[in-house]
């Protein structure tokens, strides 16, 4: 089992003490894009993701480190570990999907920062990152039924492979082929 995320509570008052401008949800996709697409995994990720070079780098045991920290070794988890840092099952579908409208944006930006203009991408990589890309542009609606529960569970576990499949594309496949040679 892989490392727990920090609560999503601690990550959103880190956010807010840092005055960011991002959403914990929104931070968390940035991240996981940005390890994804290959970005360095050190503790100046936030300067990295968030493109502001004034950022201080969280130190050791911060809950922004140990959102890096869990993440990564989430992506490299050979268990598929991997979860979306998003309200729980209390919170209303509006603000789920908002929330999980905003990981995508923040996973879009990330990825697309590490990896440039034409990252590596399989066919299914290049499908998943549109459709990643397209849920970054969608906005929550206010009401919902069952119907609408279920397709949120959906389409929750399919940004959650999609992350897999991209990370697999543009970070696990270049590094295994360096090891080979």
């Amino acid at each position: 089992m892989s490392a727990s995320l920090p609560a999503l509570p601690e990550i959103a008052a880190a956010c807010q003490a840092m005055r960011l401008g991002v959403s914990a949800s929104e931070l968390h996709g940035g991240l996981c894009g940005w390890l994804c697409g290959g970005g360095e995994n050190s503790p100046q990720w936030l300067r990295r993701v968030l493109v502001d070079e004034d950022l201080p780098a969280p130190g050791s045991g911060d809950p922004l480190d140990a959102l890096r920290l869990a993440s990564a070794a989430q992506l490299e988890d050979r268990d598929f570990g991997f979860e979306l840092l998003l309200p729980d099952a209390n919170d209303s579908l509006e603000a789920r999907s908002g929330a999980l409208f905003d990981w995508c944006r923040g996973f879009v930006g990330g990825f697309g920062l590490a990896t440039g203009a034409e990252p590596p991408l399989s066919e299914e990589g290049s499908e998943a990152l549109a459709d990643l890309a397209q849920l970054a542009r969608a906005t929550a609606e206010p009401d919902g039924d069952e119907e609408d529960e279920a397709a949120y569970a959906e389409i929750e576990e399919f940004v959650r492979v999609a992350a897999l499949l991209l990370h697999g594309d543009c970070a696990l496949g270049p590094r295994h082929r360096r090891s080979l040679n």
